[in-house]
């Protein structure tokens, strides 16, 4: 079952809103503008959980960033090619 839904009126630069309507397909306008304030709320969520963490432990090196791409890479690589290593 779905969550209860309420009305709101919303105000929005005409062009944003023609182009949010453009893309909205059959599910309509207000889910899709529900869908990007839902995602929105995950990117605030995420920051703020970034800001305690980097205050908790420091900020994360551009060192640290680029050896975690690495790694996914070397797992995305693995999984592609049947578990060998394609390194």
């Amino acid at each position: 079952m779905s969550e209860p839904t309420g009305k709101y009126s919303i105000t929005m630069p005409r062009d944003i809103a023609e182009a949010a309507k453009a893309r909205s397909g059959p599910s309509g306008l207000s889910a899709y503008v529900a869908a990007a304030v839902a995602r929105q709320i995950e990117r605030d969520n995420l920051n703020e959980l970034l800001q305690v963490a980097e205050a908790e432990h420091g900020p994360v090196t551009d060192e640290e960033i680029q050896a975690l791409r690495d790694q996914l890479h070397k797992v995305r690589r693995q999984q592609t090619h049947g578990g060998a290593d394609a390194a």
